[in-house]
């Protein structure tokens, strides 16, 4: 070896980490910020189906029209607002609780005190005589739920370091499923078996959601035993000289101008508000259709909630998958056509009548390509929120819209299921996709989706 070469050595070639093994793989989800999410996900769940589909099976066996039942998607309104008053539990102070708890925590338990008050109320209405009280009760359900989601969001996103961000998502999910399993096909099983007991049906109804108001706590505690984020801490301190109303003004006027600058926006904003509606349409209307069948509570609960859980699970794998494999236009394509074309197999169910096994693979079918269509629309919000500085009020922005067809798109869709009967009711609730396919051959001719750049899902 020469003297120059052994004092000036070629540099080696970087070494690639090493990939984590299987043990860090799953001891990350063992970390206590990321059961903290967890536990949250499922606080987050729960009280979604309260105030819906759990809400529709209650009414329709108290008597209920159809009519009336599709109306109720007007409840929902609170998840399409959202966005109006995610500054405001950004910027403000909950009295005592903030000062006791920090400024995420002290939201995360008062929109749980206030969720078990409203879930209580709730389980106090008639459905069969008051309707109307059974709207305001679910209504505060509602709101109280979309405010815990807001904050549960900002709690997840500031308290996750980047590494363990996919694995507090994973968990979240996971865990929101969970929720939504026990406050549906949970509750229907409860409330046999507290029929089973001696109890009226109404009683047996009641003493159901009084247990799901209990079951909150799971979120209050947790909360509790989370400490404040320390980016949570950061942004008060920044912001400490300002006032609450400029704080607030400032966050909610740059997302909005932003967003309405771009090119195409409001043909986005329309294209955001019909993708799933094909989906909220027929969606509306599954538990009365379920039971006006002639399916029992029990085959409810445990095939289209159980089952369909399992093929909502699979389906987003796959939607993962073919976001990964294809564009993203091309996964769009796919998810809005699948999604819109399951609608057929209720129509098919419509006509084969009671059938447990004709059930199963009915529910199967449109959860799977449901969940497909979800993680890939998931995922175009995602590349709509460019702008860190605007990220969540964006998406609750985005989110509150894709909420429309599920909350005011769908209120009719009783009166359309009365007027035609079942299986014309899901051949119309495929025709219905025809605008957002529309929308989205023209966004793509206009280039769009390739001005968004490579999506990572």
């Amino acid at each position: 070896m020469n003297a120059d070469a052994a004092s000036n050595p070629e540099p080696l070639p970087p070494v690639a980490p090493a990939k984590p093994g299987w043990r860090e793989a799953v001891t990350v989800y063992l970390q206590p910020r990321v059961l903290i999410v967890l536990f949250l996900g499922f606080s987050s769940g729960l009280p979604l189906a309260l105030s819906g589909s759990t809400l529709l099976v209650w009414m329709r066996e108290s008597g209920v029209d159809l009519g009336t039942i599709g109306l109720f998607a007007l409840v929902g309104t609170p998840y399409t607002l959202k966005f109006i008053w995610a500054p405001v539990v950004d910027a403000l102070h909950v009295p005592l609780l903030s000062r006791w708890f920090g400024r995420r925590r002290g939201w995360l338990v008062a929109t749980q005190l206030l969720l078990i008050g409203a879930i209580l109320l709730l389980a106090l209405t008639d459905p069969a005589h008051a309707p109307l009280f059974v709207a305001i009760g679910a209504l505060l359900v509602a709101a109280a739920s979309a405010t815990q989601d807001i904050v549960v969001d900002a709690f997840r996103v500031e308290s996750l370091p980047e590494n363990e961000q996919a694995a507090g998502m994973a968990s979240y999910v996971a865990a929101y499923r969970i929720g939504m399993l026990i406050s549906t096909a949970g509750v229907l099983f409860l409330v046999s078996a507290y029929e089973g007991t001696g109890l009226a049906r109404a009683d047996a109804w009641m003493w159901g959601y009084v247990t799901m108001a209990g079951m909150v706590l799971i979120g209050t505690v947790t909360a509790l035993l989370a400490t404040e984020p320390e980016q949570s801490r950061r942004a008060e301190a920044a912001t400490s000289g300002e006032t609450a109303f400029t704080r607030v003004t400032r966050a909610a006027i740059g997302a909005f101008s932003e967003f309405l600058i771009r090119k195409d926006a409001l043909a986005v904003l329309a294209f955001v508000v019909l993708f799933k509606f094909t989906d909220a349409f027929s969606g509306t209307m599954t538990a009365p259709f379920v039971i006006d069948l002639g399916f029992s509570r029990n085959d409810y609960a445990a095939i289209v909630k159980g089952v369909g859980l399992a093929a909502t699970l699979i389906g987003g794998f796959a939607g993962g998958f073919l976001a990964r494999r294809y564009s993203l236009v091309a996964s769009l394509w796919i998810g809005a056509v699948l999604q819109a074309l399951s609608n057929l197999a209720f129509a098919w169910l419509a006509t084969v009548g009671v059938n447990q096994w004709a059930l199963a693979l009915a529910i199967s079918v449109e959860n799977f390509t449901g969940a497909i269509g979800t993680v890939i629309f998931v995922a175009y919000l995602s590349a709509l929120c460019q702008n860190p500085l605007h990220t969540a009020t964006q998406y609750a922005l985005l989110t509150a819209l894709s909420a429309v067809g599920r909350t005011y798109l769908s209120a009719g869709a009783g009166y359309v299921a009365q007027a035609t009967g079942w299986p014309a009711f899901f051949i119309i609730s495929v025709a219905v996709a025809a605008p957002s396919l529309v929308l989205l051959l023209w966004l793509q001719r206009r280039d769009h989706f390739t001005a968004l750049g490579p999506v990572r899902v």
